[in-house]
């Protein structure tokens, strides 16, 4: 059934989409933390990721991946959650790390980009924006699990669709800036 496979894709990607919420989620907090990663260094004249993306942010956001993968580990043995999980939350520690960590690394490594090419920290970058966390996460994933490649297109897929329209609403209620 399609729905259930979507569903299995979805519930994959929690601890991706927790990280990858989570810089926003933290922003006000943690302020100790809000040191730019790349210690304001310049590549080529331009920043190499830019002020927005912090220590706090990568914390929060692996540690919040880490922490979503435990609530799919004690949610193991019930029988939905078994019906459409696609991988073992035994290690859920290190499942959370990979999937959070991907998550936010692969953001940074578009960052990287666009600010190579001059594209304004907050403006579009479509379909990098929607897509970057799926392909870090699933990547850094793919390290320790096996996943088809079914899943990681369908994962993308949905990944796209879904970072769309949950940007559009953390706009209308004012959590976000910009729509992408």
């Amino acid at each position: 059934m399609v729905w259930l496979f979507i569903v299995k894709c979805l519930y994959l990607m929690v601890p991706a989409y927790a990280a990858n919420m989570a810089p926003v989620m933290f922003r006000n907090h943690f302020k100790p933390l809000a040191i730019p990663v790349d210690f304001g260094v310049k590549f080529r004249g331009q920043p190499l990721l830019g002020p927005h993306k912090t220590i706090r942010g990568f914390v929060a956001g692996v540690a919040l991946a880490i922490a979503v993968s435990f609530l799919q580990f004690l949610l193991k043995d019930n029988p939905f959650i078994v019906s459409i999980s696609l991988i073992e939350y035994g290690n859920w520690m290190m499942v959370g790390f990979l999937l959070g960590s991907g998550a936010l690394l692969g953001d940074m490594a578009k960052s990287v980009v666009k600010r190579q090419l001059k594209i304004p920290s907050g403006s579009p970058f479509i379909p990098f924006d929607q897509l970057d966390f799926a392909v870090g996460a699933l990547a850094f994933m793919s390290i320790a699990q096996s996943i088809s490649l079914q899943v990681i297109l369908s994962s993308m897929a949905l990944s796209f669709f879904l970072h769309i329209a949950t940007n559009h609403v953390a706009y209308w209620l004012k959590i976000r800036k910009e729509k992408w």
